[in-house]
């Protein structure tokens, strides 16, 4: 139950930034639109962008609850509530949107394997809900969350997806399944980018529940 209210407070929360909302339908756009000619970067920088916009709607979330949260522990909410509703709310965007565009791929370029061109979406969104959440969790401030949110999408896009480098960022998997969906590569980047994709997903969320479990801990008095 307090999942599903932490949830409907954060969708309201999304709904009242209108300007931001629209920058994070369209942020991805440019992102495909510069790299249209070319199918299979263009898939990935859409699926990239749309990592890019959701976390970093996550991050404003998460910082807009700051003031809220103890309220709502004190009120007996638990710290897994609070960020399992957040991660709900978030995640059901990012599908939304990953939803959206992936339609407009499939429509607008020809891949061998559009389903998976569409699941890379809806993965990065996945992702980027509890990356967000966990750096909004351990940076309070948005510019410093929004510049290291860019910084790690930055690294993503120009490392060399075989390196070492690449392989430590969030949404390496995007790019490893991207391959085998647009590229025709071997089936096995398609297991090791869900492999990728779950384990940064748990280590998000736990590490998202760490920081929120040690800052929302309710102090207990002995007894008198």
């Amino acid at each position: 139950m307090t999942a599903l209210v932490v949830a409907g407070l954060s969708a309201r929360e999304v709904s009242r930034r209108r300007t931001a909302v629209l920058l994070v339908i369209a942020l991805p756009l440019w992102f495909y639109l510069v790299r249209r000619d070319q199918t299979g970067q263009s898939i990935r920088m859409l699926a990239l962008g749309i990592g890019w916009a959701i976390s970093t709607l996550t991050l404003f979330v998460v910082n807009a609850s700051r003031g809220v949260d103890p309220r709502l522990r004190l009120s007996g909410a638990s710290v897994t509530g609070l960020v399992g509703g957040r991660l709900l709310a978030m995640s059901g965007t990012g599908a939304l949107l990953a939803l959206g565009y992936a339609l407009l791929a499939g429509l607008d370029q020809d891949v061998p394997h559009p389903v998976l061109a569409g699941l890379i979406m809806l993965i990065s969104a996945l992702i980027a809900a509890p990356f967000g959440s966990l750096v909004g969790s351990l940076l309070p401030r948005e510019l410093e969350g929004a510049l290291a949110l860019l910084s790690v999408c930055a690294v993503q896009m120009l490392a060399d997806p075989a390196g070492l480098t690449a392989k430590l960022m969030p949404f390496w998997s995007v790019r490893e399944i991207g391959t085998y969906a647009v590229d025709g590569g071997d089936i096995s980047m398609l297991w090791h980018g869900l492999a990728h994709a779950a384990l940064v997903w748990l280590l998000c969320a736990a590490g998202t529940l760490a920081v929120f479990s040690h800052r929302l801990r309710l102090a207990h008095y002995p007894e008198p």
